[in-house]
């Protein structure tokens, strides 16, 4: 009874994720009380912090909040921090966490405007040269004004919608019979062959879109969660985030751009991949018959969800609000005006979010252990040798390559903090704060492109139904991605140590484009560390 009891129990621990990662994870959790009570709290912290990056970098064998939470809580039992210091790291970051919740489950309500727009690029854009452009610039442009996330979530949702269609087609069933598009059987030798290009052309789509999601997220403050942990700490607004972050994101924005449509010319990494055309007549045929069955209440839908669009760029560029709270106001006016009434409806707009909004706090907790530690003290002290355009390298490679094997939000929120309570120290200079927090968030988004691990839209696709229907593995992935990764990186740092960034600041104070801060940054929460 007990070895059935115990047996049950360990099937039940982490569910079904891998019996050695299982193991690690308890291995984990056993050594961790050892180290910090017997060999020396500081490398415990340490021990903790390369398990937490673990967890993230296997985030494909077990969603990194499970193990990562269990870690997190074993580190407040033990006395690595406090509740209050964890609480603390939440309450300075609140903002961030009204991001996700409410932002991301605004946008869900204005799926159907997005959907409608990359349906049509697909369709009625002939050259596959400029539909990788378009979703790449989409992705670009979309990212920075909404989440990654949603963005490509929409992407997902286009691109599963088009395979399924070509597939029950190709398969002869019946338009209205149910269909399972992940078997193959019911296909002819043509049709698969179609299939199997119709697959590339989807990778290549998605693979596009979702460096565009990277291009764009780095450009504003509401891009990615870290760029507003960052422009919180720095005391930024919306538009002061995108000016100072504009020498560097403006240059890797052009060479992103032009490395899509290189890559679609020289057909190299596997892209290049064209539209059979029979696939392009079926899909063509779908769209025909969508827009013949839209009524004009659907219609006004999509007017409706356009105007609300409007409202957001409008009240992000104005700060006429937090972020969270614009969120939801986009979530009252989208639903208000589109017949959305019943609270399961709602509902389904968080269930994006809210997981990832769990593991951020997870993030807060560990953030907690590295300040009460003091863990990544000698690092910025050694770091803080360099001087001038030197020390935004090393800011900017170290931040790059940590992104690249942990997740980007993680890695740019230590780093602000750390240099947050050096400028506290006087150990640097409020313009110098200013330069390192630019480097921090461009290291944390560009390099980070490499690999899922880093960037949250990459994990997203890549554990999403459609990864599976195209074939897009991480090998995959990784190996699509690294003609984006060397240009991106290289580009980002030839901005930052040409000192273009440094003079191009000073230009802008001059024009009254930003203006000085002084002292602490904004949310100064940081005397309680």
């Amino acid at each position: 009874m007990q070895q059935s009891f115990m047996s049950a129990f360990y099937k039940n621990f982490l569910g079904n994720s891998p019996e050695w990662y299982k193991l690690a994870i308890i291995s984990f959790l056993v050594i961790n009380p050892i180290l910090f009570f017997l060999i020396d709290p500081y490398v415990a912290g340490w021990a903790l912090v390369i398990e937490f990056i673990f967890t993230l970098a296997m985030a494909l064998k077990c969603y990194p909040l499970q193990p990562g939470g269990l870690l997190a809580i074993e580190a407040v039992f033990i006395g690595m921090t406090t509740t209050k210091q964890v609480m603390h790291e939440m309450i300075v970051n609140f903002e961030v966490l009204l991001l996700l919740i409410f932002m991301v489950a605004g946008i869900y309500f204005m799926k159907n405007l997005l959907l409608f727009l990359f349906t049509k690029i697909v369709t009625k854009v002939k050259s596959k040269t400029m539909v990788s452009f378009l979703f790449c610039f989409s992705g670009a442009v979309l990212s920075a004004f909404l989440d990654a996330l949603t963005v490509i979530a929409v992407i997902i949702s286009v691109a599963v919608g088009f395979y399924s269609v070509y597939h029950k087609v190709a398969s002869g069933a019946h338009p209205e019979h149910d269909h399972d598009h992940n078997e193959d059987n019911d296909l002819n030798d043509l049709t698969r062959s179609d299939l199997e290009q119709f697959r590339g052309y989807l990778r290549n789509l998605l693979m596009h879109a979702g460096v565009g999601t990277a291009l764009g997220g780095v450009c504003t403050i509401v891009g990615e969660p870290q760029n507003l942990i960052i422009g919180q700490q720095a005391g930024w607004e919306f538009v002061e985030f995108a000016i100072r972050m504009s020498p560097i994101t403006f240059p890797v924005f052009i060479f992103g751009m032009l490395t899509c449509v290189a890559l679609e010319k020289l057909k190299w990494f596997s892209y290049g991949v064209t539209l059979p055309p029979n696939v392009r007549q079926i899909l063509n045929d779908f769209d025909q018959e969508e827009s013949e069955k839209r009524t004009k209440r659907d219609n006004v839908k999509l007017v409706m969800q356009g105007v609300i669009a409007v409202w957001l760029v409008i009240g992000l560029a104005l700060h006429l609000a937090p972020v969270g709270l614009i969120g939801l106001s986009v979530i009252i006016l989208a639903t208000t005006f589109t017949g959305v009434t019943e609270e399961h409806q709602i509902g389904h707009a968080f269930e994006e979010a809210l997981p990832f909004t769990a593991l951020l706090a997870v993030f807060f907790a560990i953030v907690a252990v590295i300040i009460d530690q003091q863990l990544f003290t000698p690092v910025i002290n050694w770091v803080l040798t360099y001087e001038g355009n030197m020390q935004l390298v090393m800011f900017y490679l170290a931040n790059g390559l940590l992104s690249m094997v942990s997740d980007n939000v993680f890695v740019g929120t230590v780093y602000i903090t750390e240099i947050q309570k050096a400028l506290v120290a006087g150990q640097i200079t409020r313009d110098q704060f200013d330069l390192l927090a630019v480097a921090i968030n461009t290291g944390t988004n560009l390099p980070s492109v490499a690999t899922p691990n880093g960037q949250a839209a990459f994990l997203f696709l890549l554990t999403s139904a459609i990864a599976p229907l195209v074939r897009l593995s991480y090998g995959r992935m990784v190996y699509m991605a690294l003609p984006y990764t060397v240009v991106l990186t290289i580009v980002g740092l030839i901005a930052i140590s040409s000192g273009h960034l440094a003079t191009s600041t000073d230009t802008l104070y001059e024009k009254g484009l930003i203006h000085h801060h002084t002292g602490e940054p904004a949310k100064a929460g940081s005397n309680a560390h």
